[in-house]
């Protein structure tokens, strides 16, 4: 038996297996698991978007001392880019244990470490009281959020669609990545809102801790109703059929390289087109177009209320069409529109602002909604944790350092705003030929739409 024999056996045997354990789950206890895994993911990047804003707002100024604006900028950047390096190990780590162990008991891992963490930083002394410790603790603490994050996203996803019937993957995938506008949503409104309550040297004190600190008693609801979610149907027949695999990174590594590259770069504008329109934007509002923080923080809040309907849309449009049309069109739209948001964005006018990051982040979520179908469907259910991990984790590792490139382009063109525009229409192109390359690349499961 050749080895392409074996792996379309196995393949063929993945199949059957997700297709007996899928068919007796009902849409009920399918929504029951979804929302448990949205609730993990708004925990996610409530905490992931809530260091970016920081980034954005106080690192550069609480804890990188330098008189010059953009160096520390750079230096506030490059702290948020480094928590996403950590996200591919973390991701390796996670993977391996949800492919062995269980999707389950890594999530509530997983989902602890993510809140601890975060509760940490907003405890976290500044440089002017404890010198060269702050920084250093602060990229220390970045990394571990990275590692804890690496592993949530690819489970959570993971774990919705071995729940779900397969004809409805693409709808129920949906779900988990509303938490992203959600988390946005909480980490937004907790910073605009500490900006009204309190003056703006009130705010640099301390007002800005509380959005952090915040993530301690959220962490308790979202570990009480993860830890009501029952294992994958998919994973228990694995277990009891004897068919999990021993060593899940090294094998997809091994034989579905490519598979990982074309889920990175279906990944790539959800994460990195976000954090552009609103990390970078956010930094280059208030520090170059001296727009007020309330006014930056406002508009990532209204982007953020609009793509939840969005998502929603996009994920019914992946089931009806197939998730790899979804991402093409998607991404072709999102470079469409990057030039004109931008010019919105840099019209002066506040409501055009807000406008101008709506449309960008609403354009880009399309693709988004049905990256975790397209993903979910690149590999087999024996290393799916792992492989989705690792292509999430990469696209999120490269999508980090989004914001700081952006940051040196801008200020390399005397401030000016195309070189971010331009960013956002390759960030778009990448991505929409990843959809066109995915559908020759991925699982052929029984009634699963690419």
């Amino acid at each position: 038996m050749t080895d392409h024999t074996a792996d379309m056996e196995g393949t063929a045997r993945t199949a059957t297996l997700e297709a007996g354990a899928t068919r007796q789950i009902s849409d009920k206890e399918a929504t029951k698991v979804a929302i448990g895994a949205m609730v993990g993911t708004a925990m996610e990047w409530y905490d992931f978007f809530l260091f970016s804003a920081a980034a954005a707002l106080i690192f550069n100024v609480q804890y990188y001392t330098s008189e010059n604006a953009t160096a520390a900028a750079l230096a506030s950047f490059a702290t948020f880019g480094v928590g996403l390096v950590a996200r591919p190990l973390g991701g390796m780590f996670f993977g391996a244990m949800g492919d062995k162990l269980g999707r389950r008991k890594t999530l509530l891992i997983t989902i602890v470490g993510i809140g601890a963490v975060t509760g940490l930083i907003g405890l976290l002394p500044t440089y002017a009281a404890i010198g060269v410790a702050a920084p250093i603790l602060l990229v220390l603490l970045r990394i571990f959020q990275g590692l804890f994050v690496g592993g949530e996203w690819s489970g959570a996803m993971t774990i919705v669609v071995e729940n779900a019937p397969l004809k409805r993957r693409a709808r129920y995938a949906a779900l988990p990545q509303i938490g992203s506008p959600i988390g946005t949503i909480l980490s937004s409104g907790g910073f605009f809102l500490m900006t009204v309550f309190f003056s703006q040297e009130n705010f640099f004190a301390f007002g800005w801790r509380i959005p952090f600190l915040a993530a301690f008693p959220m962490l308790l609801v979202a570990l009480y109703i993860r830890s009501r979610l029952d294992e994958s149907p998919v994973f228990t027949e694995l277990m009891e059929t004897g068919q999990t695999e021993k060593t899940p990174v090294r094998t997809v590594l091994v034989k579905s390289w490519k598979h990982i590259i074309v889920g990175m770069a279906a990944a790539l504008l959800g994460v990195g087109g976000f954090y552009l329109v609103t990390a970078f934007v956010v930094y280059y509002g208030v520090s170059i177009l001296d727009y007020s923080a309330s006014l930056m923080l406002l508009g990532g809040l209204v982007a953020a209320v609009v793509e939840i309907p969005v998502l929603i849309a996009g994920g019914r449009l992946a089931e009806r069409f197939g998730a790899s049309k979804v991402i093409t069109y998607g991404g072709i739209l999102s470079a469409i529109v990057a030039v004109p948001a931008f010019m919105m964005i840099a019209s002066g006018n506040d409501v055009v602002v807000v406008l101008g990051m709506t449309v960008a982040v609403a354009t880009l979520s399309f693709p988004y909604a049905a990256s975790g179908t397209l993903m979910t469907g690149l590999f087999p259910a024996t290393t799916r944790y792992s492989g989705v991990g690792l292509s999430q984790n990469i696209a999120g590792m490269l999508s980090g350092f989004v914001p700081l490139m952006a940051v040196a382009l801008v200020a390399s063109a005397a401030n000016h705003w195309w070189p971010a525009a331009a960013m956002l229409v390759f960030l778009s192109l990448f991505t929409a030929v990843a959809g066109v390359i995915a559908p020759r690349m991925s699982v052929d499961l029984p009634g699963f739409k690419h």
